[in-house]
């Protein structure tokens, strides 16, 4: 993996496939690899049902961005509301990659032109990550997207201006809203592009009847480097928001995000079984995390 950790890492939790999911996606992406690998030891094994020594973490990079993904158990189950939109330069790469991501996938938009793109396709790949194919390459080839709907539908530039605030280096990229007589909501957001602490993100609105919000199973990780920085996004997020444990949240926008110390990321990949069980003994006891107990936990 690259030396310096990016801010904001999408955290995928899978049921047991997580592994098999990154073999596929580092597949399908050039610029793509493998990184750390953890397993359930006894403490994490009790408290989440999973057997003990199996895989737990996969951290992973598409095109030179980071991933994590978790083998958390049934709980939660990807929903479109959070997609990943890909910049494709060629007809001939959206096309391979729609026929893979397709095969055994769910299509929620066919692949062709729409009056907003050249060639454009929405679609569940096997493992029910949602994914936003379009024909037009960008500075950043893989793109979180929200979708906000249901009880959250009309706030994305809320939630865009709340997280703009929270992040250093962050601004609104532009927003494109509906007009009247349009098929949604005068002034709700048809696309937006927004980022955060340099990592591009987009969003928009949909007031259609869609069976779906936002779930756990999509996370986003903010990597701390200070306890000051964990207390600053712990506070604020969860200020309207909703607390939960080891380090998640979910914000006013039923987003999930996990406040993690880049500290607990490396006690806890330590060699030293006896070190990472005592610290990861000790984050299963705290809700938001505290990076001095994490460490004495360690060193102990």
């Amino acid at each position: 993996m690259k030396n310096s950790m990016q801010k904001i890492s999408p955290y995928l939790w899978f049921d047991d496939k997580a592994e098999e999911a990154v073999n596929f996606y580092t597949s399908l992406f050039k610029n793509s690899k493998i990184g750390n690998l953890s397993r359930y030891g006894a403490e994490a094994a009790e408290v989440s049902g999973r057997p003990e020594g199996t895989v737990m973490t996969v951290a992973f990079e598409l095109e030179g961005q980071e991933f994590i993904a978790l083998n958390g158990g049934p709980q939660f189950n990807f929903t479109p509301a959070v997609s990943f939109f890909v910049g494709c330069e060629k007809e001939e790469e959206i096309d391979e990659l729609w026929g893979k991501l397709s095969d055994g996938g769910e299509i929620l938009m066919p692949i062709q032109e729409y009056p907003f793109s050249d060639k454009f396709g929405w679609i569940n790949d096997k493992f029910g990550v949602s994914w936003q194919l379009n024909l037009a390459s960008d500075t950043q080839k893989i793109t979180p997207f929200l979708m906000f709907v249901g009880d959250q539908h009309g706030k994305a530039e809320a939630a865009m201006n709340f997280y703009v605030s929270l992040f250093k280096n962050s601004g609104i990229n532009n927003v494109m809203r509906y007009g009247s007589g349009e098929e949604e909501p005068e002034g709700t957001v048809m696309h937006a592009k927004f980022s955060l602490g340099g990592q591009i993100f987009m969003a928009m609105d949909s007031s259609r009847e869609h069976h779906f919000t936002f779930t756990e199973a999509i996370s986003f990780q903010v990597n701390c480097k200070t306890q000051e920085e964990v207390d600053h996004f712990w506070e604020r997020f969860t200020a309207a928001g909703e607390e939960g444990p080891c380090g998640w949240l979910k914000d006013q926008f039923g987003v999930s995000w996990q406040i993690v110390p880049t500290a607990l990321l490396e006690t806890l990949n330590d060699p030293d079984p006896e070190k990472s069980q005592r610290v990861m003994q000790a984050m299963l006891q705290m809700k938001k995390l505290d990076i001095r107990t994490l460490e004495e936990a360690y060193e102990q």
